[in-house]
């Protein structure tokens, strides 16, 4: 009898396993080796900054004969001019205040603080578009640079510059002098740098400096602090909120650069108030109002441009690109992100070229670490990745 009982616990015992595995789900992935838990992505998560000539990245250069993805080589320290790091389009310039990239993507016009434009592309020597006279005392100078919105077929440059009595936009044509198209805008013993772009519609942007006196920002009889809107002749843009005006916004200080996206009517411009760098975005006939970003412990923002969804922003005095992923409507989305390049210095102008390439420009001579081939242009593949929305 207790054998029996046992005999019949045991196949008690083995009906009930029995069952409660024809219970259990199937799951096709294991024991293969496949399967593997679905990662949580948090709040923080998002494109991670990208270093020009890190291992693995796209658009790093290999080393001639390197087996494919392994590091490469860093490039030597350059010999007088010569510069062997490869993002390096030209060397031995004076500051750099603006670039524009030309048609095509391979070659761009860079502005010197001195007055000096000219034209770079990797491996040609650079070539004296244009020279003008200019003032570069009281942060002033050749400060700003923009191409017609017809470029291929007129070959205009527009530059801001700063002479002894005023600032100045200049109309640059082949083979002809330097033509005032707006001049009276004030000059003081601070305050004269200025910008240029061309926004969504075609029209000339123009970021004006306060001329030290910030009251003048917002008088309405001053050009000086203001954002303007031309057409290529100067007069106020037909569409203009006030067609009689060339004023959209007024506040500014001390306009470092300025860019524009695919949103239209909006464009980007940093500046400085003496206690912070800030950054605008200006909608022609809404008050400038408060910026949409504040450094308060000034990095010194140096331009601007829009890429691959993101408005990024050289940062003078910490050697890198500040990034802020834009929406759709030109809101900020995602977590921003700081680009160290130290390799560089300081990274004084910025422009978006094609293919996620962003154009660089130097002035370590103006209170850096200069290196035998400053102040250079540089050509940088992806350096920060996509970003929320649109360019």
């Amino acid at each position: 009898m207790p054998a029996r009982r046992a005999r019949v616990a045991w196949l008690l015992a083995a009906m009930s396993l029995l069952v409660g595995c024809a219970a259990l789900p199937d799951f096709p992935e294991q024991g293969s080796g496949q399967w593997r838990p679905k990662p949580e992505i948090g709040p923080q998560a998002g494109p991670q900054p990208q270093v020009p000539n890190a291992p693995g990245l796209p658009g790093t250069p290999q080393e001639p004969g390197s087996p494919q993805g392994s590091p490469p080589s860093p490039p030597g320290p350059p010999r007088g001019c010569d510069d062997p790091d490869p993002a390096v389009v030209a060397t031995c310039l004076e500051p750099i205040t603006a670039i524009a990239v030309l048609p095509g993507g391979r070659s761009a016009l860079v502005a010197e603080r001195g007055g000096r434009i000219l034209r770079v592309e990797k491996g040609v020597d650079p070539v004296e578009v244009a020279s003008v006279q200019v003032d570069a005392a009281g942060e002033a100078g050749l400060s700003g640079l923009a191409l017609s919105p017809s470029y291929g077929e007129d070959e205009l440059i527009f530059a801001y510059v700063t002479t002894a009595s005023e600032n100045r936009v200049l109309r640059i044509a082949p083979g002809d002098e330097p033509k005032p198209v707006l001049a009276g805008i004030p000059r003081g013993s601070s305050g004269n740098s200025g910008a240029l772009g061309i926004d969504g519609t075609g029209a000339l942007m123009v970021a004006t400096g306060d001329a030290g006196d910030p009251r003048s920002a917002t008088d309405p009889a001053s050009l000086a602090g203001k954002v303007l809107r031309i057409d290529t002749s100067g007069e106020a843009a037909d569409d203009n909120p006030d067609p009689a005006s060339r004023v959209v916004a007024a506040g500014l200080h001390a306009p470092t650069g300025m860019c524009s996206g695919a949103v239209a009517g909006s464009t980007w411009i940093t500046d400085d108030d003496g206690d912070r760098d800030l950054l605008h975005r200006v909608v022609p006939g809404q008050p400038l109002g408060e910026p949409e970003w504040v450094w308060p412990e000034r990095p010194g923002a140096s331009g601007c441009t829009v890429m691959q969804g993101r408005a990024q922003v050289p940062l003078a005095d910490t050697a890198s690109i500040f990034a802020l992923g834009l929406g759709p409507d030109g809101s900020f989305v995602g977590q921003p992100q700081t680009v160290p390049l130290p390799r560089y210095g300081r990274i004084s102008a910025a422009a978006a070229g094609g293919g996620g390439v962003v154009w660089l420009g130097t002035s370590n001579t103006d209170g850096g670490k200069p290196i035998s081939s400053d102040e250079r242009v540089l050509r940088l593949p992806n350096i920060v990745g996509g970003g929320g929305g649109r360019d």
